[in-house]
């Protein structure tokens, strides 16, 4: 991802303070742990007060949201949440909506095709953007992902809280990369590219799974 500014003239600081968002935590429902996540993370970056990008949407969704309702009572520490949210931003949405640009100058041996994850296009409303810059992927034919919308099964603690459905999701998303026929699974999301190359790596199959900066960075 940094890579992919840096070709397009976008200086990028990574302050080295950062840790988890408190995804995990909130959607556990520990909400004070989740509460002390969130508050360190707000002061990291009101030390930095440039636009924030993250390579998940799922981190992005609860920086803009999840913030919001562990916030919603208190008055000091709402508004900056809201400030936090007002400038945070998922990779592909910064890179078509903010920077303007779809085509980065990528290339890729082979045919694509994509996986939305939930939290990006349920949570963020994000799905046009990364499909933009698959488009535009030279040398990469971009097929679609039969049943593309359904979850993967991951969903961070569902996983772990319901294994059982989360191994039939996850097969079920396998069983529709094959019939893509293609060699490339793509997601903008961390959780999934887990998730989904865990089950590939386990049932010794031959696609690979790659975040789309993945993608966009080769040339």
């Amino acid at each position: 991802m940094v890579n992919i500014f840096n070709h397009l003239g976008v200086d990028v600081e990574f302050p080295a303070d950062q840790n988890c968002c408190g995804q995990p935590s909130f959607n556990a429902g520990l909400r004070l742990d989740a509460r002390k996540m969130a508050e360190h993370t707000i002061q990291v970056f009101e030390a930095a007060p440039n636009d924030i990008v993250a390579p998940s949407g799922s981190c992005v969704g609860m920086m803009r949201h999840g913030y919001l309702e562990l916030f919603a009572d208190d008055p000091n520490w709402l508004p900056r949440a809201e400030a936090l949210a007002a400038r945070t931003y998922e990779f592909t949405e910064y890179l078509v909506d903010v920077l303007g640009v779809t085509d980065v100058g990528a290339h890729w041996d082979g045919v694509l095709t994509y996986h939305p994850s939930c939290h990006l296009l349920r949570d963020l409303g994000v799905d046009r953007q990364p499909r933009a810059l698959l488009a535009s992927v030279k040398g990469a034919p971009l097929v679609e992902l039969p049943h593309a919308e359904e979850c993967c099964g991951f969903g961070g603690v569902f996983s772990v809280e319901h294994p059982e459905i989360s191994a039939e999701m996850l097969q079920r998303k396998i069983t529709n990369l094959d019939k893509s026929e293609s060699p490339t699974l793509v997601l903008a999301d961390t959780g999934c590219r887990m998730h989904i190359a865990g089950g590939l790596n386990r049932q010794k199959k031959s696609q690979r799974v790659v975040h789309i900066a993945e993608v966009l960075a080769n040339r």
